[in-house]
């Protein structure tokens, strides 16, 4: 294939843009900003758990204190009620007795029920406090992960910017190329990533191997206009005057 050596030339600047938009694509798979947004939403989703698990905690404990209270006012009922018999004076010696012991016994065990929907008080009280801290957290997680969110997404805007560039300096060239020199370069990037680089002294720019002697012999006798390949790599070799031919 003959192509005009001013032409060849203009493969290096389709090769650089064509480099630059693997680069862009390769930078949207593995963006920083994204691996961030990643990080973060996991760790708000761990304070969100954490948050959830202690709103559990207080429902939990809010039971036990209902259940506790209404405990508390049965006995103190009951309790009223013997004293109101205790009082009346209409209470047979025999019941009377039955009844003091009774109100012992209820006294008794509501002083126990009332130790224990303190203690219960008390860890509701600590817990909320842990809610708190929990909430505030969670809180600040959400904002962090707002932040890294828009700074993905202005990365990922700019990202979109350079592409549309590449694009349309791509387009630009590509015209100015014939159909079969455009579609060696096409299949030869598809299969191994470079379609076109510069020859520099004895080296390929596309895989950087050394050309042995007896090759680069047969390319320096090669016609300006030909269009000359890798024997490694097989990318097309633009000359210029870099190549020392």
């Amino acid at each position: 294939m003959n192509v005009e050596p001013s032409v060849q030339s203009k493969l290096l600047q389709l090769a650089a843009v064509d480099a630059e938009l693997t680069r862009i694509a390769h930078r949207r798979t593995a963006l920083p900003e994204q691996q961030e947004v990643a990080r973060l939403a996991t760790e708000r989703n761990g304070y969100k758990d954490a948050a959830v698990a202690v709103e559990i905690g207080i429902d939990d404990l809010d039971r036990d204190i209902r259940k506790l209270e209404g405990e508390v006012e049965a006995v103190r009922k009951r309790e009223d009620r013997d004293r109101a018999m205790l009082t009346s004076g209409s209470v047979a010696a025999k019941q009377l007795s039955e009844i003091q012991h009774e109100l012992s016994s209820l006294e008794r065990r509501r002083s126990v029920l009332e130790d224990e929907l303190l203690t219960v008080m008390e860890q509701r009280e600590a817990m909320s406090a842990d809610h708190d801290h929990a909430g505030a957290r969670l809180s600040k997680a959400d904002q962090d992960l707002a932040d890294a969110e828009r700074l993905r997404d202005e990365a990922m805007a700019d990202l979109e910017v350079a592409q549309r560039r590449c694009e349309n300096d791509r387009a630009a060239l590509i015209g100015q190329f014939p159909d079969e020199l455009l579609g060696v370069y096409d299949k030869q990037r598809a299969a191994n990533g470079v379609g076109a680089a510069l020859l520099q002294a004895r080296r390929c720019g596309a895989c950087r191997i050394e050309i042995d002697r007896g090759e680069m012999q047969r390319i320096a006798k090669a016609a300006p206009e030909s269009v000359v390949r890798c024997p490694e790599c097989g990318a097309i070799m633009v000359r210029t005057k870099e190549s020392g031919l």
